[in-house]
């Protein structure tokens, strides 16, 4: 199946994601990683419009079609970018679940935005006012929505299998 992990910077999407994928043994596949490699590589660099996400959707197809859970990770901030993640999973035959990662509390948000750390080499992490003007968005039709605020990985992982287990059952 296709996991699609959407929300705001420093929501927990990438914690959220490895705990998941990890768990559940799929391959988890990060917007940001892809990103940061077509810029490392000379090619391009930000903002780089569609060109991560495009081999994203292609390598999550790929992974799908040899079987393979996917659990594709970005802010799919639009409704394109989250309709061509459900078209991949149509493409390959695949149940999809559509998740969005919120922090609900904006000043633990805020903290984390704050004090995070850089994980991929040379990533530049949006400041606060980078994530409060970013666009984003507001979802028109039903997904799992997990909140992270004040709640261990652990707990959030919990709810997140159980969220997806209500989807595939219904």
């Amino acid at each position: 199946m296709l996991i699609v992990m959407s929300g705001l910077p420093a929501t927990g999407k990438t914690t959220l994601s490895r705990s998941l994928a990890q768990q559940i043994n799929a391959v988890h596949l990060r917007i940001d990683t892809i990103e940061q490699a077509i810029v490392r590589s000379g090619l391009a660099q930000q903002p780089l419009g569609p060109a991560g996400y495009l081999i994203g959707y292609a390598l999550a197809e790929e992974h799908l079609r040899q079987g393979l859970t996917v659990v594709a990770e970005s802010v799919n901030p639009v409704a394109v970018t989250r309709d061509a993640w459900r078209d991949v999973a149509i493409r390959a035959s695949v149940p999809v679940a559509e998740v969005e990662v919120v922090c609900s509390d904006q000043t633990e948000h805020r903290r984390r935005v704050t004090t995070r750390t850089v994980d991929i080499p040379d990533l530049r992490l949006p400041d606060w006012s980078d994530v409060v003007n970013r666009e984003y968005e507001p979802w028109h039709r039903e997904r799992l929505v997990i909140d992270t605020a004040h709640r261990d990985i652990a707990a959030c992982t919990a709810d997140l299998q159980r969220g997806i287990a209500e989807l595939l059952a219904a």
